[in-house]
């Protein structure tokens, strides 16, 4: 045992007025199993510095129930004690997010390539902030991320692997979760038709974009159960990707 260690020890055991004779915790004296114990809760301690927030997306045709989901989930995560934002892309609070609106409630027209570069930009707006709050062991609620980018645009005719490219970098979800609503059941919900891309024939292409994009990874939840049954299995599988994501799972890469 080197002579800081010795010392520590030492101090470890002095009690108030009382102190327990060198002799007695001599190097000689001390056995293998305490010096052992001291590793193991340095080791703990690194784990725990690895800990951080999970990055969790809602994806699914418009009128599915993300926007619903979203807050009914960021308000039993908070409940629970856990740091947490709910976020939506795009998010119309920058310049770039504020053109993209302005094309959605048709006020503008933009070719489509254009328009998909600008989803893009928005969300890199937000990559670097993105990781921050990650790795300050925030979770982030995302509604819509870049595989609503990709559907919608290849939907419109655009090349699918043109579409991921400018997606490839950001960062990549520890969990995707999809509510699985026909186009037709959709757009029998309140609001449909309020913006550019909510016609029946367009969300149903955007359905068939969302099958080429998904993966064994991806969480599917029937979205036409009702609300509270929807809640309670998204409940569950987040708080899974929160516990492994607190374990020091790494940050990944999108493509």
């Amino acid at each position: 045992m080197t002579n800081a260690c010795y010392g520590t020890v030492f101090k470890a055991l002095s009690f108030g007025t009382v102190t327990l004779p060198r002799s007695l915790i001599s190097p000689r004296n001390l056995k293998f199993p305490f010096k052992c114990s001291i590793r193991q809760i340095h080791m703990e301690s690194n784990n725990k510095s690895d800990s951080r927030g999970a990055l969790i997306v809602l994806e699914g045709l418009d009128r599915c129930g993300k926007t619903s989901q979203c807050s009914r989930l960021l308000s039993y995560l908070e409940e629970l004690g856990h740091s947490v934002e709910s976020w939506r892309f795009p998010d119309r609070s920058t310049g770039v997010g504020q053109m993209i609106s302005s094309y959605l409630t048709q006020k503008s027209q933009l070719d489509d390539h254009a328009i998909h570069l600008l989803f893009s930009a928005n969300r890199w707006e937000k990559r670097s902030l993105m990781e921050s709050k990650l790795r300050s062991n925030t979770t982030l609620i995302v509604d819509r991320y870049s595989f609503s980018g990709v559907a919608f645009s290849s939907a419109k005719g655009l090349d699918l692997d043109w579409c991921k490219a400018p997606e490839a970098g950001l960062l990549a979800p520890d969990l995707v979760v999809y509510l699985d609503i026909s186009p037709e059941k959709a757009a029998e919900r309140g609001g449909y038709g309020g913006e550019r891309y909510e016609q029946l024939e367009f969300q149903k292409k955007v359905a068939l974009s969302y099958q080429m994009l998904r993966d064994d990874t991806w969480k599917v939840i029937d979205a036409t159960l009702p609300v509270e049954d929807v809640e309670k299995q998204l409940r569950q599988t987040v708080l899974e990707c929160i516990q492994i994501c607190e374990k020091g799972k790494p940050i990944s890469e999108l493509w």
